[in-house]
């Protein structure tokens, strides 16, 4: 892991760090499961409201102006409220690619988070939405070897659901693949969808990566997945997010 000085100022335009956002937020939290090792992998950070209002309340209010200053600002958060849960597992936090001007400057405030909180850097996993439209996947690859070479865990989310797919996975291969939420649904009983997860599986078992389905909401779904050798999970069919706080996952869930 290559060592980061977070006592020198980020140059540039991440001087827009110090400043404040108009609009308050916190987060809720949503496991994200191993079946095979029946165990918690990680804990997704999921933005709600300051009282637990949804996501889109707080999305609302963001701007070309002030997304920097909120992708840096959630990352603090994220961090803060993870240390103070006594979170074990992995963090997931998402960052906006768009927003990073140099990751190896804006990677700073993730860095003194984490030592100010005592929460351990290996801990923490960045995931970016692959619906998201990046600007230049050049840059997006960029950041992710930045982090990697820092010592984060990377993750591309909502894979099938974006704009770069399988042109992304050629030029980078993260941690973890999520598959997006619409070919996990009806899983069991949709034929196409079968086929196209099996071959995801299939391809990030020989890249040599994880491959997790979200949005798992049903025990067919989740029964499906794990035949096709899929063992990270998450979904309504495990835990809800849960506003300020940590889920649990109930034996009986398990296969």
């Amino acid at each position: 892991m290559i060592p980061i000085n977070v006592s020198q100022r980020p140059a540039g335009d991440c001087a827009a760090c110090s400043d404040a956002l108009d609009f308050q937020f916190d987060y809720a939290f949503q496991p994200i499961v191993d079946v095979r090792r029946r165990s918690i992998y990680a804990h997704e950070a999921l933005v709600r409201g300051p009282n637990g209002e949804a996501a889109a309340s707080v999305l609302a209010r963001l701007t070309p102006a002030n997304s920097y200053v909120f992708d840096q600002a959630s990352r603090i958060k994220a961090v803060e409220c993870a240390a103070r849960l006594h979170m074990r597992e992995l963090l997931s936090i998402n960052f906006n690619a768009n927003a990073v001007r140099d990751p190896r400057h804006c990677i700073r405030s993730t860095f003194a988070a984490a030592r100010a909180n005592n929460f351990p850097v290996e801990q923490i996993l960045f995931e970016v939405t692959e619906g998201e439209r990046v600007a230049d996947s050049g840059h997006l690859v960029e950041i992710f070897n930045a982090y990697r070479e820092y010592g984060f865990k990377t993750a591309i989310d909502d894979f099938g659901a974006g704009y770069a797919g399988l042109n992304l996975l050629s030029d980078y291969q993260p941690d973890v693949l999520k598959i997006d939420m619409a070919l996990v649904r009806d899983v069991d009983r949709k034929a196409p969808r079968q086929a196209i997860v099996r071959a995801v599986a299939a391809m990030c078992g020989e890249l040599g990566f994880a491959v997790l389905g979200e949005g798992v909401e049903t025990r067919a779904e989740r029964d499906f997945l794990f035949d096709a050798g899929i063992e990270l999970m998450q979904g309504y069919y495990f835990c809800k997010p849960v506003f300020q706080g940590l889920g649990t996952i109930d034996a009986w869930l398990w296969p």
